[in-house]
């Protein structure tokens, strides 16, 4: 089946190049904050599913509106990361501002905290409209959900002691913008970081090998 990355994020669309898969992007835009007393796990996981949701929606209008060459099943592949910090509960996701981030980097200096990536796979598929009820010509199709099946990992990461320079010299460097927890691992925020248990890719923004194995379950569990 042919595959959907579902993310703007360069990272992850080099992860899964290495795995000499073919795919195509597709950005999609949706709001990104935390609810009020949302755990982080009911967090990522609502996150992957809107950002799901907001895919198939987006393969939708581009049904309606143009005669683009979509395949009759796909798979979706979502994605989210955060850092969550020891006490399981405090989210570190992407920085607003430099204050934001100084926030976060002075929680995690000197410590361990977490990096967990849910992932998850949206089998979808087009079916007629006219089986839906609706009154249009039965070769008109729309895109509509088969099966989702969802992944997390975790890594932990210790950071050294951080001073402010430090912060400040990388702040400036535009690194942490874009980043959960204002730090990428294979950039500049590398030289922060005393050691990892767990998969690097994970910390990266997709654990490749877990992510392989859940597209590998999904499309086998297609097949009929």
């Amino acid at each position: 089946m042919d595959i959907i990355l579902a993310s703007g994020s360069p990272r992850r669309r080099e992860l899964l190049a290495r795995a000499q898969l073919d795919f195509t992007i597709m950005s999609v835009d949706i709001d990104e904050t935390p609810q009020s007393n949302e755990s982080p796990t009911e967090y990522i996981e609502r996150m992957v599913a809107t950002k799901a949701a907001a895919a198939v929606q987006q393969l939708n209008d581009t049904l309606k509106t143009s005669k683009a060459n979509l395949a009759e099943q796909l798979i979706i592949l979502t994605s989210d990361t955060i850092g969550v910090l020891p006490d399981g509960q405090t989210v570190l996701v992407k920085p607003t501002d430099r204050e934001h981030a100084y926030r976060m980097w002075q929680q995690m200096s000197d410590n361990t905290h977490e990096v967990w990536t849910a992932v998850q796979a949206t089998h979808v598929s087009r079916v007629p409209l006219a089986s839906k009820g609706a009154n249009t010509a039965d070769h008109e199709t729309v895109f509509q959900i088969i099966k989702q099946q969802k992944i997390t990992e975790r890594t932990a990461v210790t950071f050294i002691p951080l001073t402010m320079e430090m912060m400040s010299r990388y702040w400036e460097s535009g690194e942490p913008a874009d980043k959960a927890g204002g730090y990428g691992i294979q950039g500049l925020g590398a030289a922060w970081v005393s050691r990892i248990n767990g998969s690097y890719t994970n910390v990266v923004g997709l654990p490749l090998p877990q992510t392989l194995a859940l597209i590998k379950n999904i499309t086998e569990s297609g097949i009929h």
